[in-house]
């Protein structure tokens, strides 16, 4: 299947897969920081802050996998291994990070939010540049980016208003790299990627005096699945409680992706969840036959058709009466675009990529999947799915230059260094959920947050979303909290923000305005001051 967000569809653009296959033997010497300061402008204030670059060391979790599947399914535990203690690995891994601290300021008890994108296995240069750091890309429109030279300009849309920020990049990203045993397993994992961010805000919060701070995880795409294990993880096994999680463009469960679900048939709810965004797309491209005047309304009605009459049709399989399967499909075109015939013969099951690819078929472009609003010329305008994703194509020269640039000449850091937009590992999804043991299925973290939520019922949950999102749908993300198993008490910890805007939400600056404002209003009712 072919895996998330925003890595996949930029690793070509942004580095060298090969000069990753052989990474250091020894684990990674530590750089010095890189220290400077600053100011940034935000509704009309200077803010002055001061940014570190360095990096922190993890350790890989320290028990054999083997052994601990084993223990968790048979429920025993088999003691030490022939050399007489736990078997450990010695892999390590140097994660590199970007601070802003807020100056002048009581820094004790000030927020702070650690912010990562996903991938799995991308930096976070993504966020840095274009969402919450002092300064920011320009990404106007839904358009090419001509190439360089790029230009950043002051970020009044920062958090630094608000919270202190720390933008971490991903094992085996940025300018971190990882060293020794098993090196090219003990981090590309569900669990092992958990344990490293564990570790490294644990670490954080010590180096820095934080521990008293009020505290936050913000995590885009495969970064909300991390935020769910990580958050658990901190509480139960750190004792450090969180006062909340900002999730952005996410997913809990990776049988609820439309990318590729043809391959787990008996499985209908990518398709249904997909559906609002399906409608979204088509009306933003003006290709409804009717078009409503207010997208948040259609939206609803295509959300209760989605979890109604068509996911009923879906469920009934092959009894499908045919007159009920050509209604269904009618009221698809309705709020697709897509032809009726060809929603009839891929059976009212579309995919991601089908729904990229046909949309705008009769033009000769392919529509974009992580932000459905951009457009392409199609690679091949017979293949079954696009080729390419037009946003993601749009913009990732600019955001890895511009970085690049920025982190040498301002932060002071990487200098003679190759920066790393992320890597193309393969991953375990192999989960050990909380009182559920280990799965072997794809990876499920709503136990997680349930978990945590169950354990610091003060914890507060943030949801953002954009409405033109195919890479995770905004009403996947809404679906998968409506579904987590805690009390109805519990759910009121949750609130939800949607933007016209796609999976980098922050892409666009109306959206990024409202985003910051949101978040901003969440971390001042949170942070218990």
């Amino acid at each position: 299947m072919f895996r998330n967000a925003l890595l996949a569809t930029i690793a070509a653009a942004s580095f060298s897969t090969q000069a990753l296959a052989t990474p250091a033997p020894t684990p990674p010497a530590a750089a010095a920081d890189g220290v400077s300061s600053g100011s940034v402008t935000i509704n009309g204030a200077s803010i002055p802050y001061r940014a570190v670059a360095g990096t922190l060391l993890v350790h890989e979790n320290r028990f054999d996998d083997s052994q601990d599947i084993l223990e968790a399914r048979t429920g025993k535990k088999f003691g030490s291994d022939k050399n007489g203690g736990d078997e450990q690995h010695d892999a390590v891994a140097s994660m590199f990070y970007v601070a802003y601290f807020k100056q002048g300021v009581h820094a004790a008890n000030r927020p702070i939010t650690f912010v990562y994108n996903g991938g799995p296995g991308s930096a976070t240069v993504w966020l840095h540049m274009g969402s919450f750091g002092p300064v920011r890309l320009n990404t106007p429109g839904d358009l090419h980016l001509p190439p360089a030279p790029y230009k950043l300009v002051n970020n009044g849309q920062s958090l630094l208003d608000v919270t202190d920020l720390v933008f971490i990049d991903a094992p085996g990203t940025g300018f971190g790299r990882i060293g020794g045993h098993d090196h090219d397993k003990a981090f590309f994992g569900v669990d092992a990627d958990g344990h490293a961010f564990t570790n490294f805000v644990a670490q954080f919060l010590a180096k820095y005096n934080r521990y008293n701070s009020p505290k936050y995880l913000f995590g885009e795409s495969y970064g909300t699945m991390r935020s769910a294990v990580v958050v658990n993880d901190l509480q139960d096994q750190e004792n450090i409680d969180f006062n909340g999680i900002i999730l952005l463009s996410q997913i809990f469960s990776y049988d609820n992706s439309v990318d590729g679900p043809h391959a787990n048939p008996g499985v209908d709810e990518p398709y249904e969840l997909a559906l609002p965004t399906y409608a979204a797309t088509a009306y933003y491209h003006k290709l409804l036959p009717n078009m409503p005047s207010d997208l948040p309304g259609f939206l609803k009605e295509v959300e209760h058709f989605a979890l109604t009459d068509y996911a009923a049709a879906l469920h009934q399989g092959a009894d499908l009466p045919e007159e009920q399967r050509k209604a269904v499909a009618a009221r698809l075109h309705d709020y697709t675009g897509l032809p009726v015939e060809y929603i009839l013969r891929d059976d009212l099951r579309i995919t991601g990529g089908q729904f990229t690819q046909q949309l705008q078929e009769a033009t000769g472009l392919t529509t974009g999947r992580l932000d459905t609003r951009f457009s392409g010329p199609a690679l091949d305008p017979m293949s079954e799915e696009a080729g390419y994703d037009p946003q993601s194509t749009a913009l990732s020269s600019a955001y890895i230059s511009a970085f690049n640039e920025y982190v040498r000449n301002v932060l002071h850091y990487g200098e003679g260094q190759h920066y790393l937009g992320g890597i193309n590992a393969d991953w375990n999804w192999r989960h050990r959920q909380p009182g559920l043991g280990m799965s072997d299925l794809g990876a499920n973290v709503m136990p997680d947050l349930a978990n945590a939520m169950k354990t610091n019922p003060t914890l507060h949950v943030m949801l953002n979303a954009g409405y033109y999102d195919l890479a995770t749908p905004f009403y996947e993300g809404i679906y998968e909290m409506k579904h987590l198993p805690i009390s109805n008490d519990l759910q009121k910890n949750i609130e939800y923000k949607q933007y016209r805007s796609g999976h980098m939400v922050y892409v666009d600056p109306a959206a990024l305005q409202l985003l910051h404002d949101n978040v901003a209003d969440f971390i001042r009712r949170t942070d218990n001051q």
